[in-house]
């Protein structure tokens, strides 16, 4: 990163979206930097067991795909910085077109801005939640599955995350409890299938947990019936919240429209309604939220950001 140069395009954020976004913006000649404020490129890919439905990659696991997307663009000379972003402003004055972006390391100027920081894990926030993270409460079976080893674990959700996890955990644990408040799962039907083939898997219906309990880690949870309303307790040595995405637009929400949820406002050309700035991924309001999606709007919004360039010539 060098000190006062004006780019013509800052990308936030190295998931699947901002990687493609890097990779469409070097082929295009344009001078572009990408910022990430974790240690690896890959976003919540990287945490994937497997992902089955990225055409010509049938199987891979989300690890080596993220590091297949950033050895891409390392091999193109993409340029990534490590750096947190704290803010983002309009340039001072009419002369001064673009952006400033305030990070961990410095004011970054730039012509445009492609938002691409994804979502992160919903949160259930009930009581022992957060007194429990990182001691029976996880976001991730792959990351956290390997401790629960031959133990009881519960998943909470219905869509397709939170049936991989309970696929995942049923190869290692001796019971898997999957909890859902609903009477359907949403997952995709393949995944159904191979979750109800388990023998060690139990589905609970209509339930909902109200309290995660426990000493010094997760000994069991507090169920109920959102039918009648009847409560009960469950022994489990761990649980795994699979419940959703909350977008990651905080840093711009004041900034770029928003819908209600927090997902920023843009069509398939990922044109936001502040010109100049462009979202791809994840943070984008729209009804598939796949890696497939994701690459596609990189590409989208590098196209974006040409067309917006030359209309500044």
């Amino acid at each position: 990163m060098e000190v006062n140069k004006m780019y013509d395009v800052v990308i936030i954020g190295s998931g699947p979206a901002g990687i493609s976004a890097a990779i469409y913006a070097k082929r295009a000649g344009l001078d572009a930097l990408t910022l990430e404020q974790n240690p690896l490129s890959g976003g919540q890919v990287l945490n994937t067991y497997e992902v089955d439905n990225y055409p010509g990659l049938s199987g891979i696991n989300g690890f080596d795909m993220g590091m297949k997307f950033r050895e891409h663009a390392d091999k193109l000379g993409c340029q990534f910085q490590n750096a947190s972003v704290s803010g983002v402003r309009r340039a001072g004055d009419e002369k001064e077109k673009g952006f400033i972006l305030e990070t961990s390391e410095g004011e970054i100027h730039t012509q445009t801005v492609v938002a691409a920081m994804g979502a992160v894990h919903a949160k259930l926030h009930i009581p022992g939640e957060e007194d429990f993270a990182g001691k029976g409460v996880s976001y991730c079976a792959t990351c956290d599955g390997a401790f629960f080893r031959g133990k009881t674990t519960a998943v909470v959700g219905g869509g397709d995350v939170a049936v991989e996890d309970a696929i995942f955990l049923a190869r290692s644990c001796e019971k898997v409890y999957l909890i859902h408040r609903r009477d359907e799962l949403r997952a995709a039907d393949i995944l159904q299938r191979e979750l109800k083939a388990l023998p060690n898997v139990e589905i609970l219906w209509n339930t909902v947990v109200k309290e995660i309990a426990g000493k010094e880690r997760v000994e069991s949870l507090s169920l109920e019936d959102t039918r009648t309303g009847q409560g009960r307790s469950l022994a489990a040595d761990g649980i795994f919240i699979a419940v959703g995405i909350v977008p990651s637009g905080e840093l711009m929400k004041d900034m770029v429209g928003c819908d209600e949820q927090g997902y920023f406002l843009a069509g398939e050309d990922c044109a936001t309604d502040v010109p100049g700035v462009f979202v791809a991924g994840d943070l984008r309001k729209k009804k598939l939220r796949q890696v497939v999606t994701a690459v596609a709007d990189g590409a989208n919004a590098i196209a974006s950001v040409l067309d917006y360039m030359r209309e500044l010539i």
